[in-house]
């Protein structure tokens, strides 16, 4: 569903791989730079704020709220990665712009889904998302109970990126794990209108956007029929 070679600007070396390529998006080098981000910022720069989420939360409420709360902020998290993913990041705009918006928005990441330095959110991109779910979350929870909530949204946060990264580069070796990267793979290879949850795929299975067949060959194409 991503758009071709052509929208990119600038020329780049061909990988080994050309899924894996990484071209240039912006003319201006500041701002391409800003599209890349290694695997580890998500974690780096976010785990800190979900201990000082609980750490603050630990001195006002009994842990069964913060768990409670945690898990709510949590499942905050996967509804938005799957409605996101859905409806924004799959948004079909028309015109030249609206195609170029789409594909600095979501359709690099599939016309280069191998692309290491692409498959996690940029601060650039992250910190306006999360920093407007922080506003909505403390509307729904008020100023004291939305810490842990967004303790755990942050949490979901962190597992998504991570996760997206492993399921194109890692080798999972549990049935869980296979059957995440099979599905993220048919997204990526078969069909784009289905398997939306990369870190939740049971909201796929609650909203009807699971594939109802498969064609082998695309399987083995992308490396799912394993």
């Amino acid at each position: 569903m991503g758009r071709s070679m052509n929208n990119a600007i600038g020329p780049s070396e061909p990988p080994l791989d050309p899924l894996a390529a990484s071209p240039r998006i912006f003319a201006n080098p500041v701002l391409d730079k800003f599209s890349r981000t290694h695997h580890l910022v998500p974690l780096l720069a976010y785990s800190p704020l979900v201990i000082a989420s609980l750490w603050w939360s630990a001195g006002r409420m009994s842990w069964p709220a913060i768990a409670a709360a945690a898990i709510a902020g949590y499942l905050s998290w996967t509804i938005l990665e799957y409605f996101g993913h859905r409806f924004f990041f799959h948004l079909h705009m028309p015109g030249q712009l609206g195609e170029r918006v789409q594909f600095l928005v979501h359709g690099v990441h599939h016309d280069y889904p191998s692309d290491p330095s692409r498959l996690v959110m940029p601060p650039l991109m992250s910190l306006p998302i999360l920093s407007i779910s922080f506003l909505a979350l403390r509307l729904l929870w008020g100023a004291e109970m939305v810490v842990p909530v967004f303790g755990g949204f942050l949490s979901g946060y962190i597992a998504y990126d991570t996760l997206h990264f492993h399921l194109h580069h890692g080798r999972s070796r549990t049935l869980l794990g296979r059957a995440m990267r099979r599905c993220h793979m048919l997204h990526h290879f078969q069909d784009d209108s289905s398997w939306f949850g990369v870190s939740a795929p049971w909201w796929d299975m609650v909203f009807g956007t699971v594939p109802r067949a498969t064609d082998k060959r695309s399987e083995r194409w992308s490396g799912t029929g394993r």
